[in-house]
C-alpha cells in the first residue's frame, strides 16, 4: 500500500511538469503546415527568412508554398523555413550561394551584403512609400537593373514584399533631430543604415535582433531603428513606448532565388513558378498597407505615443543625407540612382 501512495504521488507531481514540457515544445508554426502531402514532389524549394509569419510580408512563403503546388499540380514542394529554422541570415546567404538553400526572403537592410545595387532601396528617402516601392517594382527600367544586381553571384532577385515604413522607436519621445541625439538606436548589421546615421550625427550601435530585447530592457539601447508593424507585433512598444514616423525607406523583404536550381526547372515549371511568385508578392504588398495601418492602430490604442518631424526637420535629414546617396550612387550606378530618383519623385 505504502508502494502505491508513493506511485501515485509521483504520478501526480509529474503530471504539471509534463504539461509544462507539452507546451513548451508547442509548435509555433502549426497552424501554417500544409493540407497535402509533399513527398511525391519532383522538385523541392527550401525557402528561408528569419521571421514570424505573422508579419504579411513573411507569410507570404506559405501562400506561395500552397498555391506553387496547385498550379504545378505537386511538381514543386516550396519547403518554407521561417523564424530562423535555418540560421541567421549572413549564413543562410553563403547556403543559398552554395545551392543548401534554394531560396530566401532576404531583409533589404542584409540584401545589399549581397550586391550593392540592392542597397538602394535602404537608401534614405528613395523607396520610402507604399507608392514609390509599387512604381520601383512595375517599372522595368527600375526593376530590371535590381532583380539582376546579384546575378554574378549566382542568385537572382525574383521579387519583393514589405514589412512597412522605417522609423524610431524609443523610451524618451522623440519630436527633432535634437531629441534624437540623445537616444541610443539599435541599427541592423547594414552598410547603408550605418553611412545613415553617421551622416546624420546620430549615437547608434550595430546589433543582432536576437539581441535586442535585453538591450532595450537593461538600457543598453534607447531606440530602434525599424518598422511600426514589426515593433508592436515582437511587443518592442511595452518598453519603448514611443514611435517617430520617420518613414525614409520601406523595409523589405528581398526574394532571392539561386540561379542554378532555379535554370534546372522545366521551362514550364519555371514560368508557373515565377508567376506566382510574382502574384502572391504583389498580393501581400497590398496586405502589407493593410497591416501597416492596422498595427498603428492598434499601438495607439495600447497607448503608444506617435510623432512626425516638422517638416524642414525632414528636409535637414535629406540634405545631411545626400553625402551618403552620393557614395552608394558611385557603387550602384550614378545612371541608375539618378533614373530611380528622377522617376519615384515625379
Amino acid at each position: 500500500m505504502k508502494k502505491l501512495l508513493v506511485l501515485v504521488l509521483a504520478v501526480m507531481i509529474s503530471l504539471p511538469v509534463c504539461g509544462l514540457a507539452a507546451e513548451k515544445k508547442k509548435d509555433p508554426l502549426a497552424a501554417w503546415k500544409p493540407k497535402f502531402d509533399p513527398s511525391g514532389a519532383e522538385y523541392t524549394y527550401i525557402l528561408s527568412n528569419i521571421s514570424h509569419p505573422v508579419i504579411e510580408g513573411v507569410a507570404v512563403g506559405y501562400r506561395i508554398r500552397d498555391k506553387v503546388w496547385e498550379k504545378t499540380n505537386g511538381k514543386i514542394y516550396v519547403d518554407y523555413r521561417p523564424l530562423k529554422q535555418l540560421g541567421g541570415e549572413k549564413d543562410v546567404i553563403a547556403k543559398l550561394k552554395l545551392g543548401a538553400v534554394q531560396g530566401m526572403l532576404s531583409s533589404s537592410v542584409v540584401a545589399a551584403n549581397v550586391a550593392d545595387r540592392l542597397g538602394i532601396v535602404n537608401l534614405p528617402y528613395v523607396v520610402d512609400t507604399f507608392d514609390k516601392l509599387d512604381t520601383f517594382r512595375n517599372d522595368p527600367a527600375l526593376w530590371e537593373p535590381f532583380a539582376t544586381a546579384a546575378e554574378s553571384k549566382g542568385i537572382s532577385v525574383v521579387d519583393v514584399t514589405g514589412y512597412g515604413h522605417y522609423g524610431w522607436a524609443s523610451t524618451t519621445p522623440v519630436k527633432s533631430i535634437e531629441d534624437a541625439k540623445g537616444v541610443n538606436f539599435r541599427i541592423a548589421e547594414a552598410p547603408v543604415n550605418t553611412d545613415a546615421y553617421k551622416a546624420w550625427g546620430l549615437k547608434f550601435t550595430v546589433m543582432p535582433w536576437g539581441d535586442v530585447p535585453q538591450a532595450l530592457q537593461t538600457g543598453v539601447i534607447t531606440g530602434l531603428d525599424h518598422t511600426a508593424i514589426v515593433c508592436n507585433i515582437t511587443k518592442k512598444f511595452t518598453i519603448a513606448k514611443s514611435f517617430t514616423e520617420l518613414n525614409y525607406a520601406q523595409g523589405l523583404f528581398v526574394h532571392l532565388v539561386n540561379k542554378r536550381w532555379l535554370n534546372k526547372l522545366p521551362e514550364d515549371l519555371r514560368t508557373t513558378f515565377l508567376e506566382v511568385i510574382k502574384e502572391e508578392s504583389a498580393k501581400t504588398r497590398q496586405l502589407t498597407r493593410k497591416q501597416h495601418d492596422a498595427q498603428i492602430a492598434a499601438a495607439k490604442e495600447a497607448g503608444v505615443e506617435f510623432y512626425t518631424l516638422p517638416d524642414a526637420e525632414i528636409a535637414k535629414l535629406k540634405e545631411m543625407a545626400e553625402p551618403v546617396l552620393k557614395k552608394w550612387g558611385e557603387k550602384i550606378g550614378p545612371d541608375y540612382l539618378a533614373t530611380v530618383r528622377s522617376t519615384l519623385d515625379k
